[in-house]
């Protein structure tokens, strides 16, 4: 038996543990689709081939030998080239990174996807530093959308997107920020989660913005997704803003019914700035799940506004030295807005985290009557590469700094959310199911119930 693209990570991991296909087929068929197919997708900056093939033999002589293997037995991954891979210096979309040394030890979320039997097969491109939300990359190229190479894939977890949604590799881990998973799942017409801040590890990853940042996986399924999400799940001393709360499994919770849930349109903002596919989408969803009910989310632009106070003055002080020192080695785009960021009056930062902490309570107090939030992921399909602008609500608006506009308040307090593709024609876009913290099986089981009823699905690759 071999791998086919339409195969998902729990089939290739039971056809492996039951010894119908081995870890090294499963994994010399992904290395044949990127060879196929990266070229014109651009997805990947490092293939760890030999690494790769190593550890699917491990595999092998295990089950070979009669030894347990884990859920993920084989199942090919890859990862945003800002996780740190042993042997790959930690370029994170960067051309000054490169001059790093290499990583001697894993990113904790790799060493946990392997310790289940998964298997890493490369680092994939990403926008610079993470500050980026088209997928573009001004040293390695721009990674490209699966379903139209001449589109976006989003950002900044471009490369990741595009290698799940191009059916390379079954899942892939990238980061969130401002919307770093949840928008190249709406442009790449796939399924992704964005934990609940502190949920999984960040430990051995390169930080944009600490306060904000999240890890999280891509797959073509919500049982992919689920699977990737418990595995990766566990406190981490190592990592000083990972929850010390025990591991809450979502898996065996995914077909529990939805019927029970309180789910509720995400208004005022979130119906504002958005193209006529975007509305169609969350109409979609909402009809499907029977949600009538519209909230209010207070102050919902101030808190985006805030976001970016947060994350141009974190990030400015992050890279400050590499500015000074070598400014034109940064793309020009990511280098002035950090330069920006750095003279930003500290009175304007203060107001940004008291206002953070009041919208985080007025959240808290929506989820006492809700338990979900649907609202859309971008407020498009996703854009022509290189494109500058777009007209929002009768506005001509810059692409790159308002694809975000309905992520960034969402992740500025760290909610939980599942983006889920809704294979509209000609191109897929994503809604997001919203949950309060910690309750990442509601977001979940909500997003495999539309995958059930065929409203959300990640469609196949049709642009190469």
């Amino acid at each position: 038996m071999t791998t086919k693209p339409e195969m998902t990570a729990s089939e290739i991991a039971r056809a492996v543990a039951g010894g119908r296909m081995s870890a090294l087929d499963a994994t010399e068929a992904a290395f044949a689709r990127i060879k196929q197919h990266d070229g014109v997708l651009n997805a990947f900056t490092d293939v760890t081939a030999e690494r790769a093939r190593a550890k699917a033999r491990a595999i092998d002589a295990d089950i070979a030998a009669g030894k347990e293997v884990g859920p993920l037995a084989g199942v090919p991954f890859a990862v945003k080239n800002l996780f740190d891979v042993s042997g790959l210096p930690t370029r994170a979309g960067s051309k000054i990174n490169r001059d790093r040394a290499p990583a001697t030890r894993d990113a904790a979320l790799i060493e946990r996807m392997e310790a289940a039997g998964a298997v890493l097969v490369g680092a994939l491109n990403m926008g610079e530093y993470a500050y980026d939300f088209t997928g573009e990359n001004v040293h390695d190229g721009p990674s490209r959308n699966p379903h139209d190479t001449t589109r976006m894939t989003g950002g900044s977890s471009g490369g990741s997107g595009s290698a799940v949604g191009g059916a390379l590799v079954p899942l892939a881990l990238g980061s969130d920020t401002n919307g770093s998973i949840r928008v190249p799942s709406s442009f790449c017409g796939i399924f992704g989660l964005k934990p609940t801040y502190g949920r999984l590890s960040r430990a051995r990853s390169f930080p944009f913005v600490a306060s904000l940042d999240h890890l999280g996986p891509f797959a073509r399924s919500v049982t992919d997704l689920a699977l990737a999400y418990d595995v990766m799940q566990g406190p981490d001393a190592d990592d000083s803003a990972c929850t010390t709360r025990g591991l809450e499994p979502t898996l065996p919770l995914l077909a529990n019914p939805v019927s029970d849930l309180r789910i509720a349109i995400a208004g005022g903002h979130f119906q504002k700035n958005v193209f006529p596919e975007a509305v169609e989408a969350v109409s979609r969803v909402a009809k499907a799940l029977g949600a009538t009910k519209v909230v209010d989310v207070p102050e919902a632009s101030r808190a985006r506004a805030a976001a970016y106070v947060i994350t141009t003055t974190e990030g400015a002080s992050l890279h400050l030295d590499r500015l000074r020192k070598r400014p034109n080695d940064f793309d020009p785009a990511v280098r002035d807005r950090l330069i920006a960021g750095a003279m930003v009056p500290a009175p304007l930062v203060d107001r940004a985290q008291k206002f953070r902490r009041w919208y985080r309570a007025q959240l808290a107090q929506i989820f006492k009557s809700v338990d979900v939030l649907l609202a859309p992921a971008t407020p498009c399909t996703a854009p022509k590469l290189g494109q500058v602008n777009f007209n929002l609500d009768g506005v001509e608006l810059p692409v790159r700094a308002n694809i975000g506009i309905h992520t960034q308040p969402i992740s500025f307090i760290g909610l939980p959310v599942v983006a889920v593709p809704v294979p509209l024609e000609p191109l897929p876009i994503g809604v997001q199911i919203i949950c309060a913290p910690w309750r990442e099986d509601i977001a979940l089981r909500v997003a495999h119930a539309l995958e059930k009823m065929g409203v959300a699905a990640a469609p196949a690759p049709r642009g190469f």
